[in-house]
Parts: C-alpha cells; sequence; structure tokens
C-alpha cells in the first residue's frame, strides 16, 4: 500500500473518529437541557403557586350568603372533598386546586396519567378540594362557576372526566371564559353521559355554589402556600418532598414506600366518585 493511502485512510479515520466526539458531545448537551427544562418547569409550577398563595386573601366571594348542598358522594370533614379511587386504598392524595389556577393546570396534566395508573391499580384515592383564589386575584366568577360545574359532575357520577377536560381546556388566567355557564356546558358534551338536563340544572342553577365556597374558606383558613396543594398522606410533595423534585417516577415511588406491605384498595368508591 503507497504512503499516499496510508495517509488517506488515516485522514478518514481520523474525520469518523472527530464526527463521533461531536455527536457524544451533541447528546450531551441535549440531555443537560432536557432536565434542566425539567427542573425549571418545577421551579416555575412553585413560583406560580406562591405568587397566587401572596393574594389569596383577596377572595372576598367567600362570605356570600347562599345554601350549602354537598355533592353526591362528598367526604371528609363538612364534606368538602371529591373522592375519587378505590374507598379503601392505602394511601391518600389531598389535592387543593382551582379550574382557573395555570399552575393547577400544569400540574394534572403532567401527572393526570400516573395519578389515574395508581387510582386504578388500588395503590391510591385522591381527594380534591375546590378553592377560588383567582376569582379574587383576578376578577370574576370563572372559579366558582367551574368548581360548581364539578360538583355537578360528581352528582352525575363523572366528576373524574369532567375535571380532566377543564383542565385539559383551561383558557389564560386573565380571561374568565369560564364563568360563561354555556361554555361549561359544552365543554360537559366532550363527557360521554354528562349531557343531560340534570347537569345542565345544577350548573345554570348554581346549585353547589355555597359548598364551593365553603371549601373556599376552608383553603383560606387551612395555612396553605397556594394552588396546588399536593399532600400524600398529609405530608406536602409539590414541588418536592423533603430533598426530592416530584415527578411521575418520584410520585410512584413515594406511593409504593408508603404501601408497602399494605394491600391495595379494592372497594369502589360511591357511585359519584
Amino acid at each position: 500500500m503507497s504512503e499516499k493511502n496510508r495517509d488517506g485512510k488515516r485522514t478518514a479515520r481520523e474525520r469518523l473518529q472527530q464526527q463521533r466526539e461531536q455527536d457524544k458531545s451533541r447528546d450531551r448537551r441535549r440531555r443537560v437541557l432536557v432536565v434542566s427544562a425539567a427542573v425549571v418547569g418545577v421551579l416555575a409550577l412553585a413560583a406560580v403557586a406562591g405568587v397566587l398563595a401572596a393574594n389569596a386573601g383577596d377572595d372576598k366571594k367567600s362570605d356570600a350568603a347562599g345554601p350549602v348542598v354537598a355533592p353526591a358522594g362528598a367526604t371528609g370533614k363538612d364534606e368538602l372533598a371529591i373522592p375519587v379511587g378505590a374507598a379503601d386504598a392505602p394511601s391518600t392524595l389531598t389535592v387543593w386546586e382551582d379550574f382557573r389556577c395555570p399552575a393547577c393546570a400544569q400540574f394534572e396534566n403532567a401527572f393526570r396519567d400516573t395519578i389515574h395508573e395508581l387510582e386504578a391499580s388500588g395503590a391510591l384515592k385522591a381527594e380534591y378540594h375546590l378553592a377560588t383564589i383567582i376569582d379574587g386575584n383576578m376578577r370574576g366568577s370563572g372559579s366558582l362557576r367551574a368548581a360548581n360545574a364539578a360538583a355537578c359532575a360528581q352528582g352525575a357520577g363523572k366528576f373524574p372526566a369532567y375535571h380532566d377536560v377543564l383542565y385539559q381546556n383551561q383558557p389564560e388566567e386573565t380571561k374568565d371564559t369560564f364563568a360563561d355557564n354555556g361554555k361549561l356546558l359544552e365543554l360537559a358534551g366532550k363527557v360521554p353521559g354528562l349531557d343531560a338536563p340534570a347537569f345542565t340544572s345544577c350548573v345554570n342553577d348554581g346549585t353547589h355554589d355555597g359548598w364551593v365556597r365553603k371549601s373556599n374558606d376552608a383553603f383560606q383558613k387551612g395555612g396553605f402556600s397556594g394552588t396546588p396543594t399536593v399532600l400524600l398522606n398529609g405530608e406536602p410533595i409539590f414541588p418536592k418532598k423533603g430533598d426530592e423534585q416530584i415527578s411521575p417516577e418520584n410520585l410512584k415511588k413515594w406511593v409504593a414506600e408508603a404501601n408497602k406491605g399494605k394491600r391495595p384498595g379494592k372497594a369502589s368508591p360511591s357511585a359519584a366518585g
């Protein structure tokens, strides 16, 4: 083989090795960017929650008078919790949310599948508490109207699906779109079996408005830092548990640790759950 050919092959190998190193470097940078984006997303959620908490006391509507009609199947103190999942699940996820809260939508849209998976396996039951702090912060009534509609969906046995639809279709925080009962009824059409006369009357009549206000009062008096407030067996896990940031994988791990040696739940929730 001529010296020229040997030099040419060495040059080709060197170019190939250089290309491989460049590819590895790009992969490393890509992984760093993905991890960084995930951390920033979690911190952004926490920041939003903190801002909401700082202004939570501005909701003047919580003192409005009206009958307190709890939705069917509501549980807990003063029947302010809407349960989802097996009633005898060994772990409980307590969630305080506001349907107008952007951080709540980010949490739900990121963790929905994981929570439903844990519920379906009997490892976890969720208890939802509804707040209306954005109505106070931004003015309007969309938080109240959406929460009443969600309570109406609970009465129809469709709360989980309608809850998810509301967060999947959440308007911009500054737009009080959910104040329009017509919009809430339109979204009900996305849940099979929910668009019925009883649900429509419940939404238009504000049947559960007093219950929603009482729930919001409980949030205001609970010393919570903002929405969403997420507790696993009474321990805060959002945006982190101890030194660990929340993630779908960590949520599964935390539930598994809490449930070690315990049987999964099998008891069906109430018909309205």
